[in-house]
């Protein structure tokens, strides 16, 4: 059991997510400019923006938790190993989506202790909607206005499973056949973070993902599908946990009650 006043800290992570959206929406109204990274992916000048702003609320607020930001650790590189507690962020979840200007992207801040996610908030620039949740029965869903709703998963329904799935693994031959021993009503794609959402609010039950991904890709939304009475687990149903060499993830199977 964290010894740490979740509260404070949610609120911080909060303030800055709509910071960051800010930031990114800024960005998003002009011209987009594309650079690359090492490993080819796209980078634009809102990834950065936004972490700058991010970094300086976390620190505020918590000086003594390392944070693990994508854009970060692309310049100074990834630590040897995780602490035992500390922040992943990815400031701009979807770039890709960013620069086709379809809105499916999002702002990810969480904290993870002992290897699991105990606190998380994904913001939604486009739609103003922040999700954030800090444990056990915690997960709210906050618009624009300010409005707060309480969330949570929801029993598959009979007819079957509404399946999430990135638009760049829609397809992948592994994904549909793990989906053959599942009943499955629909399929839809959505980039980013999008997909725990879905699932955390009921709207969706299933999120497999075989491929690759990162751990500040996931946290925020692990932390939110769980707070909202889903769970994550590994391919192989085994607990799906953090700090991993490299903070590189497997693939996984993210699901609601």
């Amino acid at each position: 059991m964290t010894d740490l006043d979740l509260k404070p800290l949610l609120a911080a992570a909060i303030e800055a997510a709509l910071e960051a959206a800010r930031e990114i929406l800024d960005v998003y109204a002009g011209e987009i400019t594309v650079d690359q990274k090492r490993d080819l992916s796209p980078v634009t000048i809102a990834d950065g923006r936004a972490e700058k702003v991010i970094l300086r609320h976390l620190l505020a607020a918590a000086p003594d938790i390392p944070i693990i930001s994508e854009e970060q650790a692309e310049a100074d590189g990834l630590p040897a190993a995780a602490a035992a507690r500390y922040w992943l962020v990815d400031p701009l979840d979807g770039t890709k989506e960013f620069i086709k200007r379809n809105g499916e992207f999002t702002v990810n801040i969480a904290l993870v202790e002992g290897g699991r996610p105990i606190l998380g908030v994904v913001g939604i620039p486009v739609q103003g909607l922040i999700y954030a949740a800090a444990g056990p029965g915690t997960a709210l869903r906050r618009a624009a206005d300010g409005t707060c709703t309480p969330i949570e998963t929801r029993p598959c329904p009979p007819e079957g499973a509404v399946v999430m799935s990135s638009r760049s693994h829609s397809s992948c031959g592994e994904l549909d056949r793990l989906l053959e021993t599942r009943k499955v009503a629909d399929r839809r794609i959505a980039g980013s973070a999008l997909k725990f959402c879905s699932v955390a609010e009921g709207v969706a039950d299933l999120y497999p993902r075989i491929g690759p991904t990162m751990e500040w890709d996931t946290a925020a939304g692990h932390a939110l599908l769980e707070a909202a009475g889903g769970r994550m687990s590994n391919l192989d149903g085994t607990p799906f946990r953090y700090g991993k060499p490299g903070f590189r993830n497997p693939g996984f199977i993210a699901e609601g009650r």
